[in-house]
């Protein structure tokens, strides 16, 4: 995703006592929650809170996503600095941290939905209130940057997070379906089947092809995200840790392949890979090797780091930076069988 290094220069929000930062922070991210909190499912006239914890959105994409919500019969309410341009920012380190922590304690809002991702979210996390996220539970929304708060939320607190579009996303009739059945409480076992568009698309776009990459079925909860920002997160406090038995699910976009292989190279070297129970991943879309010079293709580098872990792994899976994407429940338990390229959730990701 061509990022820069985003971990530095949060500022302290106001609001939050130095000793939670100090204290309440350090401890729940030196100890990952082992107990999964489900947050409470979404009805009509529930009240999505639309934030911008990392980039904003153009003004005509953040109103179309307003009027989608309200047309479904939701309510809105929009973070105070959620509209705001800083550049690549949706506001300051200060503002956007204002507006997540809000959202979760402002007892009107029921679900909380990022905008887009882009850049900037990683910024935040040494100054997120994880104790106040795990008091109040709610539905939490996003991909792209957004990763670093699923892997935090979730490593710290236990919530179940939804790992799929930014409001501004284009709901397609993939799209849609799947992110409100999860939230609204469809129930379990859930298969996720490849997106016609994308297999057709395949037909002619290598990247958009499914490949079982290792075969064999597998069991276990879900985590991952963006691979440019998991690989960020390695060497801080933020890092996945405690893969034993889990699905790592992994995506990207206009990456090259040589970056790919660094960023999966980073991950293989600072967490245990081979007790993942498999790897799931997206469709690395724009991700085609440089014209004219030598290269391996994003597939060739994908099984060559992730091909010897002796646990299942495949490619194509209808998720990441594309039109028809699914939605991944974030901690939930999850089964995947990489011969014929399906996710099936086995419980449901809210209560």
């Amino acid at each position: 995703m061509n990022r820069r290094d985003l971990l530095k220069g949060a500022v302290i929000l106001p609001f939050i006592s130095k000793a939670a930062l100090g204290r309440g922070q350090k401890t729940s991210m030196q100890k990952i929650s082992r107990k999964i909190i489900k947050p409470k499912r979404l009805s009509a006239g529930d009240t999505i809170g639309i934030i911008a914890p990392a980039s904003g959105a153009e003004k005509e994409k953040f109103d179309a996503a307003v009027a989608m919500f309200e047309a479904m019969g939701y309510k809105t309410k929009v973070g105070k600095y959620a509209r705001g341009d800083r550049g690549i920012f949706s506001g300051t380190d200060k503002e956007r941290l204002h507006d997540l922590m809000w959202a979760f304690t402002d007892k009107d809002v029921d679900a909380v939905w990022c905008i887009r991702g882009g850049d900037g979210a990683p910024r935040i996390l040494p100054d997120i209130d994880f104790d106040v996220i795990k008091k109040n539970p709610k539905i939490f929304v996003g991909y792209s940057d957004i990763t670093s708060l699923h892997v935090a939320i979730s490593q710290a607190t236990g919530l179940v997070t939804f790992h799929g579009p930014g409001a501004s996303s284009t709901f397609s009739d993939y799209t849609k379906p799947h992110v409100f059945d999860l939230l609204t409480g469809a129930a379990a076992p859930y298969k996720i089947e490849l997106a016609d568009a994308n297999r057709e698309k395949g037909k002619q776009a290598p990247l958009f092809q499914t490949e079982t990459i290792t075969k064999g079925k597998c069991r276990g909860k879900l985590i991952g995200g963006n691979l440019s920002l998991l690989a960020a997160l390695a060497g801080t406090p933020y890092a996945l840790r405690d893969l034993k038995g889990k699905i790592l699910f992994i995506e990207d976009v206009n990456e090259r392949p040589y970056r790919i292989d660094r960023m999966l190279t980073q991950l293989r070297q600072s967490a245990d890979l081979k007790s993942l129970a498999g790897v799931a991943l997206g469709i690395f879309d724009g991700c085609e090797p440089p014209a004219g010079k030598p290269s391996q293709t994003a597939q060739d580098v994908i099984k060559d780091r992730l091909g010897d872990l002796g646990v299942p792994v495949v490619y194509g899976l209808s998720f990441g930076h594309i039109r028809d994407q699914c939605t991944l429940p974030v901690g939930t338990e999850a089964e995947l069988d990489a011969d014929i390229a399906t996710l099936t959730l086995l419980e449901s990701a809210v209560a």
